[in-house]
């Protein structure tokens, strides 16, 4: 008799089937999950207020008095790009000329998540191939999508045969 009081219930069939060891299954305690959700409120804190100053950490374009030479004005022809690394940065930029006697230049990257955007001349908008977005080619303002800011612009001087970049253009 001692034998069947010492005996523990026949286990469940499912448990056969999914074996766990109950040591294995551990609980999650108040403070575990407390500091969790302060390690995890942080982090979104501090993500958005990098995304907040985002603008203000990028590093400022060095254009020397006199401008910065892009290219030779015969190197662009009229309804392509040509594309520059903004001075005293690693940024890339993108030069366009719409049209024989206007030239626009711009940061290349969308300020919706930073990917590379083209100009296409069939619509006269700067595009945004990652999420739809586009921007008007001679202001650079936002026409569509996702991008929260226009495109950092750069005044562009043509001087006799070739193409200066100047001062960056603030937005208003």
């Amino acid at each position: 008799m001692a034998e069947t009081e010492n005996r523990l219930p026949p286990r469940p069939a499912w448990e056969a089937d999914f074996p766990i060891e109950r040591v294995e299954a551990q609980h999650v305690t108040r403070r575990e999950f407390a500091k969790f959700l302060v390690l995890v409120s942080g982090g979104l804190t501090v993500g958005s207020a990098v995304v907040a100053v985002k603008d203000d950490l990028m590093p400022a374009a060095h254009i020397t008095e006199g401008g910065v030479r892009l290219c030779a004005v015969s190197e662009v022809p009229v309804g392509e790009t040509k594309m520059f690394t903004i001075p005293g940065t690693a940024l890339p930029g993108i030069l366009i000329r719409p049209d024989a006697d206007t030239w626009r230049a711009y940061e290349q990257k969308c300020t919706h998540l930073s990917c590379a955007v083209f100009y296409d001349p069939g619509t006269a908008r700067i595009e945004c191939p990652c999420h739809k977005g586009a921007f008007d080619a001679r202001t650079g303002f936002v026409l569509q999508g996702p991008p929260p800011r226009p495109l950092r612009r750069f005044e562009v001087e043509r001087r006799g045969d070739d193409v200066y970049l100047v001062a960056e253009v603030a937005h208003t």
